[in-house]
């Protein structure tokens, strides 16, 4: 049975100072690490810690970022593995710059185990295009937390194609973790894609964008039905703690959204396929349910 977790999403402006001519890995990390555990410290119990898109860097700078980025194997993600082992955590420090086997520039979420292991990543499937130049992934990933439930991961301009969440929850994701750095007015459409993908999935979600000067902030946490449990009110850089029950998904699945709509049970097995030409594909009825947890 799916169990219960607190998350903690990080509001905050990137760590790195703009302007540094190269990446300083031991200086940020070391900032990010002192963060990390300010924030774990407030937390009694299990914890999962998220936060923002492009975090650790504090440049959009394409040049920049290319210099800093590394492959996971590499010291960075050795570091951040660390720092999660310290703070006895599950660690998501925003997404990194990974650097391909073949020379590939990939906006990477990493996901760390609070004995300091890397138990998964997940490339950017949608970059913001034409500004961001990163490549884009190809795989959708979710992510096991033993005895609690499945994550789903999602990156920023991710959130505004629903065919991401609807596969994450396909795959037996309960929580869609968004990592966001929304600088530009459309954050207000993201909270509403933030609300609309946990409805139409049922799923949770947690949205976190990252502070100003640099970022809109108004990051937010969203329960099965939609209903917000906790939303910052502007860019101020803060924590929004939320404990949240796995087991939740289900149920919501049960009874229906406010009673009533059952969307993974729509179709039954003898239903005839939907085709969907814009996949060149279809919705087949007899692989709708999630409920087997395909990975």
């Amino acid at each position: 049975m799916p169990g219960s977790i607190t998350v903690a999403a990080v509001q905050a402006a990137p760590l790195a100072m703009a302007g540094l001519p190269v990446f300083d890995r031991g200086e940020t990390v070391a900032q990010f690490a002192a963060d990390v555990m300010r924030v774990r410290e407030a937390i009694a119990g299990p914890a999962l810690i998220v936060y923002p898109e492009i975090h650790l860097f504090g440049t959009e700078e394409t040049e920049s970022l290319g210099a800093a980025a590394e492959p996971l194997d590499g010291p960075l993600i050795a570091a951040l593995g660390g720092v999660a082992a310290a703070a006895d955590a599950w660690l998501v420090p925003g997404s990194v710059l990974e650097l391909g086997e073949h020379g590939e520039f990939f906006n990477t979420a990493p996901v760390f185990a609070p004995d300091g292991r890397l138990v998964a990543s997940y490339r950017k499937m949608f970059p913001w295009r034409p500004f961001e130049k990163f490549t884009p992934g190809n795989r959708f990933v979710t992510v096991d937390i033993p005895d609690v439930g499945r994550l789903g991961l999602s990156i920023c301009y991710d959130a505004w194609f629903p065919e991401l969440s609807r596969h994450l929850a396909w795959m037996g994701a309960e929580v869609i973790v968004n990592l966001v750095k929304t600088t530009t007015p459309d954050r207000h459409q993201e909270l509403v894609l933030a609300r609309a993908n946990s409805i139409v999935n049922q799923v949770f979600t947690v949205s976190v964008n990252c502070a100003g000067p640099v970022g809109m902030g108004r990051s937010i946490i969203v329960d099965p039905e939609g209903a917000v449990l906790q939303e910052s009110p502007d860019e101020a850089p803060g924590v929004l703690c939320q404990h949240i029950d796995f087991e939740a998904v289900a149920a919501v699945r049960e009874r229906g959204t406010a009673g009533t709509n059952r969307m993974w049970d729509q179709f039954g097995p003898s239903d005839s396929p939907i085709s969907l030409p814009l996949y060149d594909g279809r919705i087949d009825p007899q692989r709708w349910s999630p409920s087997s947890h395909p990975q």
